[in-house]
């Protein structure tokens, strides 16, 4: 062993040992005191020494860890092609970019295109339409699965519409089977946003398949809450190698070449090809043919997912088990209505998602402060209705957006939707003061 070798043993051997003297040390549980989270980090000490262990190489950038998460991502996923990102933001982002890339011809979607989506979910899945000048077509949701209301698709589609692009919300799939045939039908792409999904699977065609999977282009995010988490980071995939190509170029700078980083020449011809109006021979390296971004991940990132891939099985596992626990024990409860897994699919939940009827004799509002004062985190369905917020102010309906009746289940969800953890760091005992909090809360009424 060199000294180098004996050195990194030595440092990760102590990474080790302080993983178990700081963060393994799990706190007694104490209801009402300890605070029940609805989502956090869930790692022991693998992530740590990879992520040691990568700074210690002081790649910095995306590097080899980051090589080895795209191949381990993709063959988990059953794809062929993973681009690693910053976020999963970054990664609707970077995946409705390639869908703009001229070189798609008259498929390109180009100002003025609409995209069909929804009001309900997470702001940054409509962002990337509206930063493109396309507009979103928001249509209405299924309040039993907490997803999008596939019945609409006809009333949405018009000459103009060139995709869809929505989430599986809290891991719940939407119906894939009737948006695919859709898309089909009239030749659309589809982006499906599994950042809250991952894991999740879905029967079509005869055959089960994760989200993400399905359409066109699937995303990821590993923010801290997600099934898994790199801190930061997101994943882009499709089993199209030509939209791989143009994700990647957004995603590096809008750079027409594919070198890896730290690699020159792999296309044999870096200064001896003409692109556009250049000079015949200009450094291929520096030839751009998108406008696009720096949304790379650090190798110091992926080294933690590589760690966390290896938990994942159990990670969906888990979230399955404390869902199903949360459902056999709310069920039946006056005013609720609780969550239903989409027909032929098994899900890989986010959250517990319950809605309070209309006229269960108290409001959302009051049952999460009851939830919160007793130290249960809860959390509103993300936007809501994102055309209710401020950030929308600006946008004019059918100039900027179009909107397909009028979101009536969306503004329900807005007023009286709420979801809990189901998170692998939820343990037995906070599954059971949840179920118990809410059982108490509900019985007065």
């Amino acid at each position: 062993m060199t000294k180098k070798e004996e050195l990194k043993a030595k440092i990760l051997e102590l990474t080790r040992d302080y993983y178990k003297e700081v963060h393994a040390v799990s706190q007694a549980f104490v209801p009402g005191k300890t605070k029940v989270n609805y989502g956090g980090r869930y790692f022991d000490d693998a992530e740590m020494v990879n992520l040691v262990d990568s700074a210690l190489d002081f790649w910095l950038t995306a590097g080899p860890w980051a090589h080895k998460f795209e191949t381990c991502f993709a063959q988990w996923l059953g794809v062929r092609f993973c681009s690693l990102c910053n976020s999963g933001s970054s990664a609707n982002l970077l995946a409705f970019s390639a869908l703009t890339a001229q070189e798609l011809g008259e498929r390109a979607i180009g100002r003025g295109d609409e995209v069909i989506t929804v009001a309900a979910g997470f702001p940054t899945t409509v962002s990337s339409i509206i930063q493109y000048h396309a507009i979103p077509v928001f249509v209405d949701m299924d309040i039993k699965e907490s997803n999008i209301d596939t019945t609409q698709l006809e009333k949405a589609f018009s000459p103009k519409t060139k995709a869809v692009f929505v989430a599986h919300s809290l891991g719940n799939p939407f119906n894939i089977q009737a948006v695919v045939d859709f898309c089909r039908r009239h030749k659309l792409w589809l982006i499906e946003d599994n950042c809250d999904a991952l894991g999740s699977e879905y029967l079509i065609d005869g055959e089960w398949k994760k989200t993400g999977t399905i359409g066109d282009i699937g995303t990821s995010s590993f923010y801290p809450p997600h099934h898994m988490t790199m801190g930061e980071g997101g994943a882009v995939y499709t089993n199209n190698a030509e939209l791989h190509k143009y994700v990647n170029s957004f995603r590096d700078w809008g750079r027409d070449c594919w070198c890896v980083g730290g690699v020159d020449n792999t296309c044999g011809c870096r200064f001896t090809g003409q692109f556009g109006q250049l000079p015949v021979g200009y450094d291929h390296k520096y030839v751009y043919s998108h406008m696009g971004y720096n949304l790379k991940a650090t190798d110091m990132q992926a080294a933690i997912g590589c760690a966390q891939l290896e938990k994942l099985d159990e990670i969906v596992r888990r979230r399955r088990e404390n869902f199903d626990y949360l459902q056999k024990r709310l069920k039946g409860l006056k005013g609720l209505l609780l969550p239903e897994p989409q027909r032929n699919s098994r899900p890989s939940w986010f959250g517990y998602f319950i809605t309070v009827e209309e006229n269960a004799g108290f409001t959302r509002n009051e049952l999460t402060t009851y939830l919160e004062d007793h130290k249960i985190q809860t959390r509103n369905l993300f936007a809501g209705n994102l055309l209710k917020h401020p950030a929308f102010k600006p946008y004019t309906e059918g100039v900027d957006y179009r909107v397909v009746g009028d979101l009536r289940v969306t503004n329900l969800i807005m007023r009286n939707s709420f979801w809990l953890g189901v998170y692998p760091g939820m343990t037995k005992e906070k599954l059971q003061y949840m179920a118990d909090m809410i059982i108490e809360f509900v019985s007065k009424y």
